[in-house]
């Protein structure tokens, strides 16, 4: 291989890993409260954009490098060598994540159907961990917004449900959290109220 078309491959691997990592940006920004669903979906993958993205500037070092000599070839295995683990590693906990977390489950008010509530268990155990967050609006410019993350081993989390038309209800052991909808979707700081004579309840099936 000629040193410039190496130097070609250098640089379009390395321009390729900026692409990469350029894309995945906007994925980050709408994973935040109020995002574009659609763009999180598809663009907040940090597993597979950023592990690309670091593939992509190895392999444009193992190209620019060539390691023609033994000396060389050792050296480049020592260095690879932990990044296969640590890609290994990654990889199992996604797989991990798969089967014991990411179930969702939508339930859609029953005013409106451009808002529904996602429930997602994020949890690597087996006492689930609860993601909730709200969409609103549809297509191209749904948005979703973040009502936290819920522990279900603590009691605050039991059961969510639409108590109004623009009214959230998380109900715990002992307290009720209620959370208003917006005219925009948008939702108000949580409630916090007591409950009133009652002794804690047990969590459903």
């Amino acid at each position: 291989m000629t040193a410039r078309r190496r130097t070609r491959i250098v640089w379009g691997l390395r321009g390729t890993a900026l692409a990469v990592f350029l894309a995945y940006l906007p994925g980050w920004h709408a994973s935040r409260s109020g995002g574009l669903v659609v763009v999180e979906h598809w663009l907040n993958r940090p597993v597979l954009l950023i592990g690309a993205a670091v593939v992509l500037l190895v392999a444009s070092l193992v190209v620019g490098l060539g390691f023609r000599t033994r000396f060389a070839q050792i050296g480049c295995a020592a260095v690879l060598a932990p990044l296969v683990v640590a890609g290994i590693a990654i990889l199992g906990l996604s797989l991990l994540f798969s089967a014991n977390g990411g179930r969702e489950d939508r339930f859609v008010s029953p005013n409106r159907t451009d808002r529904v509530l996602t429930v997602t268990n994020v949890a690597f155990s087996i006492d689930p961990v609860y993601q909730v967050e709200l969409e609103t609006g549809s297509g191209w410019s749904a948005r979703h917004w973040s009502m936290g993350t819920w522990d279900t081993s603590g009691g605050d989390f039991v059961r969510i449900d639409w108590s109004g038309p623009d009214e959230i209800t998380v109900t715990g052991r002992e307290k009720f959290t209620v959370f208003d909808v917006r005219s925009d979707g948008s939702l108000s700081e949580p409630r916090v109220l007591p409950k009133q004579g009652s002794a804690a309840a047990e969590p459903s099936s």
